[in-house]
């Protein structure tokens, strides 16, 4: 009888940067171990369902495919239910990264600054 040893529901990573935030999707998967005694890894995509003894998983395979449909929205788009969290992260970089610091939004989208002007005429031959 294959056994399961690790499950994992479907979810999504949060990778918070100065003045960003990004969600990496981790989909559904289990590893089980067959009878024969190899570990394999499936996912709701996975397309072999069979090991190398034969065994067919593709059970596990339509199960963790119907587990993942039935995932709720603050699962699916996290960015939804944020509620105040990216104003709480904009108030940390903000003390965190002061004006005039290279990692400051608003020095990319602020226009020309110092000598840039200068270096961009004589770039564009005037």
């Amino acid at each position: 009888m294959t056994r399961v040893i690790v499950r994992v529901e479907g979810h999504y990573e949060v990778v918070e940067a100065p003045f960003s935030r990004s969600y990496k999707w981790h989909p559904a998967s289990v590893t089980v171990i067959c009878d024969c005694g190899e570990e394999l890894t499936l996912t709701g995509a996975s397309n072999a369902s069979t090991c190398k003894c034969g065994a067919d998983h593709s059970a596990l395979i339509k199960d963790i495919q119907e587990r993942e449909a039935q995932l709720g929205d603050a699962v699916t788009h996290p960015w939804h239910h944020e509620g105040d969290k990216p104003a709480e992260q904009h108030l940390r970089d903000e003390a965190a990264y002061p004006e005039g610091s290279p990692r400051r939004y608003n020095d990319v989208t602020s226009g020309l600054m110092g000598d840039d002007e200068v270096r961009w005429q004589k770039a564009r031959g005037r």
